[in-house]
């Protein structure tokens, strides 16, 4: 029987041919969360956008309707945007984790019938006793947030901007099983390098936006929002800020939506960056697809090949269910202890990461990194809302898509699959960066922020 590819959409399967077959809000402003717009646009404008030109592309605040105005339809304002989760709400979290009903333990020793009972147990003993939400809400709060309406849909991001001169701006987008979380590490390195190990002269200004149907941005009500139409948003984001020069990064849907930004060549956009690129061969789509195994594979190619045939035959069952039937999860958004076990369970190696999290070892997440993220989607009721991004998307994720931009790539040895240099060469036709990182996986920013920090200052330098 031929596998279906789990990262095309649902609607899709059918069609997909051999060599495409590769491949979590709260309304606008409910009680707890804030969106009070300051007293003017203008104001609004002024607070999410330069103070005057420099040479990385920020422009000088600008009214609606002022000459050299981009002009859009509907409101546009720009509104500072804070977040307090209700006591009602995390004293609820806390009786539904002590309220677990639990199943059975799994009857062998390892990982092969999925995430493992101790490591649930020890997770809800700190989530449900020693952890502490308000702290990462404080994080947060102390961050310049915004929301903003594009295209019908209120869209939640940060935008902290650096104090250098000509620092350049870079728009930063998450995945799934991620949020605004993964990058909180990697905002300090980018925007004050000088006090991270780097120089003034690689300073970002860094916008990282919540996808739609994750986190604080709004939930679609309608189909459509797709990798391509929230490309088409960030594209109007960046213009609403008033960056005429920047450039984007991503990974996992991330990367979908960053290179999609690059196909569309949006206004200012002049190159990108990825941790988990697109870049497989037609032989080894085939293989996947259910063709022959590929021969003569050496070295970084044979590893690469050995981590997907991996993830075809036992990673993917997150996948097809959220590509099939994502409104199936009900039990997501009803069991804090499924959802986080539905998010550890993710890809193996991020998993074996928090699991070694939860026995103590000290690792590049800690215990509370894991559920800040998983908090935010409960808390948000996200786990549907962010599942319908699998449905939604005709994309064939892994195979390359001629992206015509400047391209800079970071290929972390625990990642889904490491990208050999070969092949990325040939996928990126602009290729300016490529380098094999030590150690990392799927969580690059978030597991090894210097390292990634330090990748986008190399990737983008020749870019400014």
């Amino acid at each position: 029987m031929r596998t279906v590819n789990p990262f095309i959409g649902r609607r899709h399967f059918m069609a997909a041919t051999v060599a495409g077959t590769i491949g979590a809000f709260l309304p606008l402003a409910p009680a707890h969360a804030s969106t009070a717009p300051p007293s003017s646009g203008a104001e609004t404008l002024s607070s999410a956008t330069s103070a005057g030109s420099t040479s990385s592309g920020t422009t000088s605040s600008f009214l609606i309707g002022s000459p050299g105005a981009p002009e859009f339809a509907g409101d546009t304002s720009i509104r500072p945007f804070k977040y307090h989760a209700p006591d009602e709400a995390l004293a609820d979290l806390k009786r539904r984790i002590a309220a677990t009903r639990w199943p059975d333990r799994e009857t062998v020793k390892d990982t092969t019938q999925g995430v493992q009972s101790d490591t649930m147990h020890k997770l809800a003993a700190h989530w449900g006793t020693d952890y502490d939400w308000r702290k990462c809400e404080a994080r947060l709060n102390a961050l310049p947030q915004f929301m903003t309406n594009i295209d019908g849909l209120d869209i939640h991001f940060i935008h902290v901007k650096s104090k250098h001169a000509g620092a350049l701006p870079v728009i930063v987008t998450h995945g799934w099983p991620g949020s605004i979380i993964e990058q909180l590490k990697i905002i300090g390195p980018l925007t004050d390098p000088t006090a991270h190990g780097g120089s003034a002269a690689d300073a970002f200004d860094v916008v990282i936006p919540s996808l739609p149907g994750h986190g604080f941005s709004g939930k679609p009500e309608a189909v459509g929002w797709d990798p391509q139409r929230i490309a088409r948003a960030w594209g109007t984001l960046m213009i609403r800020l008033g960056y005429t020069k920047y450039v984007a990064q991503g990974g996992d849907w991330g990367n979908a939506v960053t290179e999609q930004m690059a196909l569309q060549q949006p206004a200012g956009l002049v190159g990108i960056h990825t941790n988990m690129p697109a870049t497989l061969p037609d032989n080894i789509s085939a293989a996947l697809a259910g063709g022959p195994a590929p021969t003569g594979l050496q070295g970084d190619e044979k590893y690469a090949w050995d981590q997907l045939d991996f993830f075809w035959k036992h990673g993917l069952a997150y996948a097809q269910e959220m590509s099939a039937k994502p409104q199936t999860l009900y039990a997501l958004a009803d069991s804090p202890i499924g959802l986080a076990a539905w998010m550890l369970d993710h890809d193996l190696r991020s998993y074996e990461l928090i699991a070694r999290v939860f026995d103590g070892v000290p690792e590049g997440l800690s215990k509370d990194d894991v559920l800040d993220n998983v908090t935010l989607y409960w808390l948000t009721n996200t786990a549907v809302s962010s599942a319908r991004l699998y449905w939604e998307s005709k994309l064939a994720f892994f195979a390359p898509k001629g992206v015509p931009l400047p391209a800079a790539v970071s290929a972390y040895p625990d990642e889904i699959y490491t990208a050999p240099e070969s092949w990325t060469k040939a996928a990126y036709p602009k290729l300016i960066h490529y380098n094999r990182l030590p150690k990392g996986g799927h969580f690059a920013a978030w597991e090894q922020p210097q390292s990634f920090s330090q990748e986008l200052r190399d990737s983008f330098r020749s870019l400014r």
